[in-house]
């Protein structure tokens, strides 16, 4: 009894050994994402914002959420966009502090830092 009861409890703890690097994994992933996604958004506001007011410069910020280095997803930091009419990716870089700025200027040429 008490030999099944240790056996279950080791099986219990190589599975959770399994999977905790993967969980930190997709946590890591789902940061990415709301990072690209925040940036998609700040990008939607500076082109919006530059046409309705006739081409001025522009600024949003939005906060940093990843905790790794590099990008780990599948999008690898880039950023497709329109900007007058013509198509451009946009490289992001990673960041684990502090913000992004998306910035627009008075060309219609758009910046992430």
């Amino acid at each position: 009894m008490v030999a099944e009861l240790l056996i279950v409890v080791a099986i219990i703890g190589v599975l959770v050994a399994i999977s905790i690097p993967i969980f930190t994994s997709q946590l890591e992933k789902a940061r990415e994402a709301t990072d690209i996604s925040n940036i998609r958004a700040a990008y939607a506001e500076v082109t919006a914002d530059y046409l309705t007011n006739g081409g001025k410069s522009k600024t949003a910020t939005v906060a940093a959420r990843q905790k790794q280095s590099g990008w780990q997803n599948s999008q690898n930091g880039k950023l497709n966009a329109r900007v007058n009419g013509v198509s451009v990716a946009i490289s992001v870089p990673a960041k684990t502090t502090g913000n992004y700025t998306v910035s627009i200027n008075k060309s219609g040429t758009v910046k992430v830092e």
